[in-house]
């Protein structure tokens, strides 16, 4: 199985809301900067993890997306399904005439199967378990910027 880039760059975007900013608002540009992940990209991400349920939006200076749950709240597999649909490992040909019927159903449970596992695997891990690993790992944490103002 691989993971597209905007399945990989969704969990890496919601790792750096989580981990960078503690779930607070985060702008694209940002996140773009640190992940090293296209700005244009990164926007349609945030719309697919928006209609999730998955971030908020804010508008504004001080704007941008959050977390719409807890850290350990959202699972690895919410993130993946919110951009790329339901993790399916069973192709189109399962229904097709011909052949040795009761080896393709019996493979495409197999496979059925084995699409659980994974998708269960990936809903083992949280964003909150991304961040102990960055913790774990000595991944310097970037606060938010602060404005300053002068008088």
């Amino acid at each position: 199985m691989k993971l597209s880039n905007k399945a990989r760059y969704g969990v890496r975007a919601m790792f750096d809301i989580a981990y960078h900013n503690d779930g607070s608002p985060t702008q694209i540009r940002t996140i773009a900067e640190r992940q090293a992940i296209p700005p244009r990209f990164l926007e349609q991400i945030f719309q697919d993890l928006k209609r999730a349920g998955l971030v908020t939006s804010k508008r504004g200076p001080k704007g941008g997306y959050a977390l719409a749950l807890k850290a350990d709240e959202i699972r690895v597999g919410d993130v993946i399904r919110a951009v790329e649909g339901p993790i399916v490992l069973t192709s189109s040909d399962a229904h097709r005439p011909g052949g040795d019927a009761t080896s393709r159903r019996i493979t495409e449970e197999a496979f059925v199967d084995l699409g659980r596992e994974i998708e269960g695997c990936l809903d083992a891990v949280t964003l909150a378990d991304l961040c102990a690993r960055g913790e774990a790992e000595g991944v310097r944490r970037k606060p938010p910027r602060r404005y300053v103002y002068s008088i």
